[in-house]
């Protein structure tokens, strides 16, 4: 049942997307550990987590070798193995309070994703149950709540399910032979009704359908690499000219009355790995491309310093005629641990040499991505970030009115990119606001504040993708909120922990 548990959770995620299997999952590890020892709890849980992790990571081994991605994957199936122990630290609770068991479910797995996304070194907040249901109904719950609120429902659905099958099976255990059959199965219908009545909720929540302020027209240049793998940075001049150049087609088309002029041009994630502040070779061709679109571009670059040895990851704002506007630059604020910089290099060292490929490290910055580009406020976030609640609702709260999500895939493959649009789909509803993500080999695409999505582009393709969309100055209920759904929802949690020890406490003076 663990194992299984971990393999619907895997399923319901990008790319293959059957969200309803979420709560299967969550109702499957809940039965398996429920009423189990701590060890035996813990060690089911672990496998739920290898069973969906190991999968789910598989990108990140395809050039990097197998040693990061089994490292990683063990690390995370341990706080599925956390989850596992805590299920059958509380299942006194459940069995004294069998109406509890759904919200307990729901609580538990909130406490482990908040765990998850913040330990060690910041967090790695890949797969989330929220992030599983970009095209379910539930997907709405994240304008109240956010990711936490999603991921809550989708666990009490499961627990629901879970207390629907135990019931069932206990009715048919005990039920005398004369009762009428209405009645035996009344406690297992219950539950199944409310499971798919909260499924259903989500519509009943509002949401926008386009931004309610001042249109504006957005390009997306998704230049391509000239080959996939870790040595796109070997190959950093032809990526840069592969922007330019699309970019000088898509002003060619404009020219000729065939496209629409935009307003803004992104560029994504590595688009130009050379510093442009210090090449002037890459800067001229930038400002040869915003010359000619005659449009500002939101360059992906790669910046020297500020000290000696260090790099910036950085979004950088290139207007038509004056160049490189520092004033609207946005550093990346979560660089990712043991890929963009190295923590502990002599500890990670022993584990593996190839730490040693990165030679610089990147340094975070300190301010949100809030970048005024003239037609439109952006809310600018990096790569992963995405992945994060406080550094997209810091954009939103700094005043973005259009979320950009700047990406390089390149490294990786098509599920990954996936399932980051999955996130970015959340963050559009979560925070009432259009947006786009960017990539130099894809998935790019916009994406509207219910989170539908228009014009994906392929992956490992060359693509310009262009649209009109409407900005949007509102907060939604969850921006307004912040962390404190989630505060509140792990405090709950904890507090069921140390509920569960006080009741296992009476029961053995009792038995005693």
């Amino acid at each position: 049942m663990a194992v299984a548990a971990g393999l619907a959770l895997l399923v319901a995620f990008p790319p293959y997307g059957v969200w309803p299997l979420a709560p299967v999952g969550v109702a499957l590890l809940a039965a398996a550990a429920h009423r189990r020892r701590l060890r035996a709890g813990a060690g089911l849980g672990f496998l739920t987590g290898v069973a969906l992790f190991a999968p789910l990571l598989a990108w990140t081994n395809l050039h990097t070798g197998y040693l990061p991605w089994v490292l990683l994957s063990l690390l995370q199936a341990g706080y599925l193995a956390l989850l596992g122990a805590a299920t059958a630290w509380v299942s006194p609770l459940a069995d004294r309070r069998r109406w509890a068991w759904p919200a307990l479910t729901g609580l538990l797995w909130v406490g482990q994703e908040a765990l998850r996304d913040r330990t060690p070194f910041g967090g790695f907040p890949w797969g989330r149950l929220a992030f599983s249901q970009d095209s379910s109904p539930l997907l709405r719950l994240a304008a109240l709540g956010g990711a936490p609120l999603v991921t809550f429902a989708v666990a009490l659905i499961g627990g629901l399910l879970v207390t629907a099958a135990w019931r069932g099976w206990a009715a048919a255990r005990t039920a005398p032979s004369g009762e009428p059959p209405a009645r035996r199965w009344l406690p297992v219908a219950v539950p199944a009704a409310v499971a798919v009545a909260l499924g259903a909720a989500g519509l009943l929540v509002p949401v926008a359908t386009a931004g309610s302020g001042a249109p504006v027209t957005v390009a997306i240049v998704q230049g391509n690499v000239p080959r996939l793998g870790l040595d796109f940075n070997a190959q950093r001049q032809a990526v840069l000219n592969n922007h330019v150049d699309a970019t000088l087609e898509l002003a060619a088309r404009v020219a000729a009355g065939t496209q629409r002029q935009p307003d803004l041009v992104v560029w994504p994630e590595n688009s130009s790995d050379i510093d442009p502040l210090r090449n002037p070779a890459a800067g001229a061709r930038i400002s040869q491309a915003a010359d000619t679109v005659r449009a500002p571009i939101l360059v992906g670059a790669v910046l020297l310093g500020p000290g000696p040895g260090e790099v910036r990851n950085a979004g950088i704002l290139w207007r038509p005629d004056t160049g490189a506007d520092l004033s609207q630059l946005y550093t990346k604020r979560h660089p990712v641990p043991f890929a963009e910089y190295v923590p502990l290099r002599d500890v990670a060292r022993m584990v593996s040499k190839q730490v040693d490929l990165i030679r610089n490290d990147f340094v975070p910055g300190s301010t949100p991505g809030v970048v005024r580009a003239g037609p439109a406020v952006l809310g600018d976030v990096i790569c992963f970030e995405v992945a994060y609640d406080e550094v997209v609702r810091d954009t939103v709260t700094g005043g973005a009115q259009l979320l950009v999500v700047q990406t390089n895939n390149a490294t990786f493959d098509v599920a990954e990119a996936r399932q980051q649009l999955a996130m970015v789909r959340l963050r559009a509803v979560e925070h009432g606001r259009p947006a786009l993500m960017a990539s130099t080999v894809g998935v790019s695409g916009f994406v509207a504040p219910d989170g539908r999505v228009s014009d994906a582009t392929g992956f490992n393709t060359r693509e310009v993708v262009v649209r009109e969309m409407r900005l949007d100055d509102g907060r939604t209920l969850a921006t307004r909120l912040g962390w404190w759904p989630e505060l509140a929802l792990a405090g709950l949690a904890a507090a069921a922990l140390v509920g569960a020890a006080v009741l296992r406490r009476r029961q053995r003076i009792l038995t005693g």
